[in-house]
């Protein structure tokens, strides 16, 4: 990641949270585009070992691309947004979050998983079966008879949500080593090749990795034609 070429650097949050889940499934199509481009791809999660072997399985983000650390050094020097720290710990802190307080979009972000969106692509393809927690596995197929194709129809993010829920939750302990830093948010870093910034983006609140959530890439646009 040194001088010579351009380099995409997330801080994500705890491996187990929503946002880093949904950043890397969004970007694992995109490595064949940013390689090709010349960009460098880094990314830097709040876990462990344990948690970063899971993580990549799960997600199928590459290994190589993903460092961890037991606790969010880099985001502190960087200044990005630790969330709320009321009295009463991190999960009644994160609790609030998720409820929008010191966590704006949120609502709006859930709300939109669940009506759908003409603005965002499809998210799981007609042939694709899904697993989502307590959910029969579902068909890709099943989520046509809600509005068409080719665009994120109603239920079809907020299944896709249930899934790395129920994945973490599963696993808990290996996503989440400590409760510690569950509100902290991320970042996302384009530099030059002689280390200009070229783009950045800090993440205001639980579902916000992206100034635009439909799709969340869209920033690499001019760099990737």
């Amino acid at each position: 990641m040194g001088h010579g070429q351009r380099r995409l650097v997330l801080l994500l949050s705890q491996l187990g949270d929503f946002d880093s889940l949904e950043y890397a499934q969004a970007l694992v199509p995109f490595l064949p585009q940013l390689e090709s481009a010349g960009i460098a791809v880094l990314s830097i999660g709040i876990g462990d070992e344990a948690g970063r072997q899971r993580f990549c399985a799960f997600t199928g983000f590459p290994l190589d691309y993903l460092g961890v650390d037991a606790e969010p050094q880099l985001h502190r020097a960087l200044g990005l947004y630790e969330g709320l720290r009321q009295i009463g710990g991190p999960w009644p802190n994160l609790l609030l979050m998720c409820a929008g307080i010191g966590s704006p979009g949120t609502l709006a972000e859930v709300l939109r998983g669940y009506t759908g969106d003409r603005s965002a692509p499809q998210r799981i393809a007609d042939e694709e079966t899904i697993q989502a927690g307590p959910l029969p596995p579902i068909k890709g197929s099943f989520f046509a008879r809600a509005g068409g194709t080719g665009f994120q129809r109603p239920f079809e993010l907020a299944t896709v949500r249930l899934r790395n829920m129920s994945e973490v939750l599963g696993h808990w302990r290996t996503y989440v080593p400590r409760d510690d830093f569950l509100t902290q948010r991320g970042g996302t870093f384009l530099l030059e090749a002689d280390d200009t910034l070229l783009y950045s983006y800090r993440d205001l609140g639980i579902l916000g990795f992206s100034a635009t959530m439909a799709r969340p890439l869209s920033f690499l646009d001019p760099f990737l034609s």
